[in-house]
């Protein structure tokens, strides 16, 4: 149930426009400052994992993990993503609360 409230959450977000997918387009946005909540899969390959996970530390933007790809990509009706950026407060601060 928990898990389908932040997957229909993000959809939301998705269609609102407020989120950024791919690992190159997430870290220009974490570099911009407008990424607010990084969200990446846990089989994520580790050169990507830390990758994300150094910048976002540097550039103080919170990460949270998710099971896989295919869940985070199925959310935004997409076929697999590793890693996704939403550029909302809103949203980032209600979907960190649902991923803590």
């Amino acid at each position: 149930m928990k898990q389908d409230r932040w997957m229909s959450l993000l959809g939301l977000a998705n269609r609102a426009r407020k989120i950024i997918s791919g690992e190159e387009l997430v870290i220009k946005e974490v570099r911009s400052g407008r990424a607010k909540l990084v969200i990446l899969s846990k089989d994520a390959s580790s050169n990507t994992y830390k990758k994300v996970t150094d910048k976002c530390k540097s550039y103080n933007v919170p990460v949270r993990l998710v099971e896989d790809r295919y869940e985070l990509g199925h959310s935004i009706g997409k076929d697999a993503r590793v890693v996704v950026a939403l550029s909302d407060a809103g949203f980032a601060d209600k979907l960190s609360e649902m991923l803590d």
